[in-house]
């Protein structure tokens, strides 16, 4: 609703951009907080279709999409429990959807409309509708429709223009036209006058090179200028209507992994307010866990019998809040680098975290991790 619009606002107003990281589990959730808090930042966390199928567990069918559905819900009541407790302002989003995947979208805004009748807030904040491989005329009369639904219940639609390369989350985009990743500031201004006569709750992530993954340094090509020059194009059509910074619309970086932080920084200098962050965040959980093996690596081999004897026990090395533990926080010390190249860090004036009291190990004793 509103409280996020301010949110978005200033971040717009003041330099900086949110981070959006997907989880795909309530330890990942919990890394994002804990980074939240520590940072002193708002954050947003999103769930792909995928993710949300994973959430609610592989083992159910996921026909109608109702795995991914209600493993999205289960999802945001952990974020809406635990955000409370960590005291810092969630937005919580979910990511592309392309058009096969709306009724996975219709069911999550069921949802939120029921909550609001409820609550008088929506269960989830927003929502990316993914209509880029489609004609730009169908993307954005779906993308009114949406918008139309969702600004009843104070929701944000994020669409998105052009494409954006690499392959996420089963989509591959690797071999498209080098042309469709880079959009037109005639095209978003298409966008502009189709859905602000509805709502101004929607963001464009719009196309200037981005691409999911990580490549090689030279095979990515940003051009952050394209949304300055749509900004332009858009206010100059405005004239006295125009904001008053020139920038009516506001922007969303996907595929950003790998990215020079002088790349991102001139983007949200142009507008964007939010930055979409998977890939590396998916290497830093895996990174913990891998280092932690490798560390205690002659004590995960067998339940008994270690190098300190044969007859010891090494429950307390393979318990699986260890493993996770040591994912949590390597993924929280990269959200911190995260946090630093969007520049937002101390938004909130919480001042720094307190040091977490009567934190258990597991049962036989935690390690140092």
């Amino acid at each position: 609703g509103q409280a996020m619009l301010d949110l978005l606002d200033h971040a717009k107003e003041n330099g900086y951009a949110i981070p959006a990281v997907n989880c795909v589990s309530s330890s990942g959730i919990n890394a994002c907080l804990e980074a939240a808090r520590k940072n002193d930042a708002p954050i947003i966390i999103q769930f792909s279709s995928g993710g949300s199928q994973f959430y609610g567990g592989k083992g159910l069918s996921n026909k109608n999409y109702s795995a991914a559905i209600a493993g999205a819900i289960s999802g945001a009541f952990h974020v809406r429990t635990m955000a409370e407790q960590y005291g810092v302002p969630v937005i919580l989003h979910t990511d592309h959807c392309a058009k096969k995947l709306l009724p996975w979208i219709d069911g999550l805004l069921e949802a939120s409309e029921n909550y609001y009748q409820m609550n008088g807030e929506p269960l989830f904040s927003s929502h990316m509708i993914d209509l880029s491989e489609e004609p730009i005329e169908e993307n954005l009369e779906i993308c009114k429709d949406y918008l139309a639904r969702f600004s009843k219940v104070g929701m944000l639609l994020e669409m998105e223009l052009g494409i954006t390369g690499g392959e996420e989350d089963g989509v591959n985009n690797e071999d498209v036209a080098l042309e469709d990743l880079y959009s037109k500031p005639e095209e978003i201004n298409q966008v502009y006058e189709a859905l602000s006569p509805i709502s101004h709750m929607y963001t464009v992530a719009a196309a200037f090179g981005n691409v999911h993954g990580v490549y090689s340094p030279g095979n990515v090509r940003l051009e952050p200028k394209i949304l300055t020059r749509a900004q332009a194009y858009i206010s100059e059509k405005l004239g006295d209507k125009a904001p008053a910074d020139k920038k009516p619309v506001s922007f969303v970086f996907h595929g950003g992994s790998g990215s020079d932080v002088s790349d991102i920084q001139e983007a949200i200098g142009y507008g964007v307010i939010k930055m979409n962050i998977d890939t590396d965040t998916q290497w830093s959980y895996w990174e913990g866990i891998k280092n932690f093996e490798k560390k205690w690596h002659d004590y995960l081999q067998e339940q008994i019998g270690n190098p300190e004897g044969a007859d010891k026990p090494n429950k307390k090395y393979y318990d699986p809040r260890e493993a996770l533990r040591a994912a949590e926080t390597n993924t929280v010390n990269r959200l911190d680098q995260c946090f630093a190249d969007l520049k937002c860090t101390n938004i909130l004036g919480l001042g720094a975290a307190e040091e977490a009291d009567n934190v258990l190990g597991p049962r036989r004793g935690g390690l140092p991790v």
